[in-house]
């Protein structure tokens, strides 16, 4: 057999059948992704002490509401621009944050009665929406709580970076 009929059998038989093999497999997969960049509306976030979630940022609205040290409620208006709705999701989608359980808490007592900080987490999207509440005495899987504390801290970086930038504007 020639070099020439080597290299045909070889993408004959291996290559041609690995790419149809890769496009049957991936296209759905990619063309049904659960929480595309594109479809991002909107973003909640709130958290505080216990049940009571008294600070709270709202994409949609723009309200930022929260506590500072002196106990002074601070209210703003920050917008989120395209790129920083680009740089949620995909972290989001980084973090695996849409396989995240809706409550990440050690029970469900503690859902109810803790006084850890508290996180709650929103991405609205056009067809649907992923919400996240992360409890920051969570101590079981390490890789569930790194995902969550990791996107509160992503989320809460971006809302200071927000701020700092509005405050250049003015």
């Amino acid at each position: 057999m020639s070099s020439r009929g080597k290299k045909i059998f070889l993408a004959s038989t291996i290559i041609i059948p690995f790419l149809i093999y890769a496009i049957v497999y991936y296209a759905p997969i990619i063309r049904n992704a659960p929480f595309k960049a594109k479809e991002f509306v909107s973003l909640e976030y709130k958290w505080g002490i216990g049940s009571n979630l008294e600070n709270s940022y709202n994409s949609a609205t723009g309200e930022y509401k929260y506590y500072n040290r002196n106990d002074s409620l601070i209210v703003t208006k920050l917008m989120l621009n395209e790129r920083d709705k680009k740089f949620l999701d995909s972290n989001a989608d980084e973090q695996g944050f849409w396989n995240l359980p809706d409550i990440v808490a050690n029970t469900e007592a503690d859902v109810q009665q803790s006084k850890a900080l508290r996180y709650f987490m929103k991405f609205n999207y056009e067809t649907k929406s992923k919400e996240v509440t992360y409890l920051s005495d969570f101590s079981g899987n390490p890789r569930m709580r790194g995902a969550a504390a990791q996107m509160q801290k992503v989320i809460e970086q971006k809302l200071v970076d927000l701020e700092e930038r509005s405050k250049e504007n003015k």
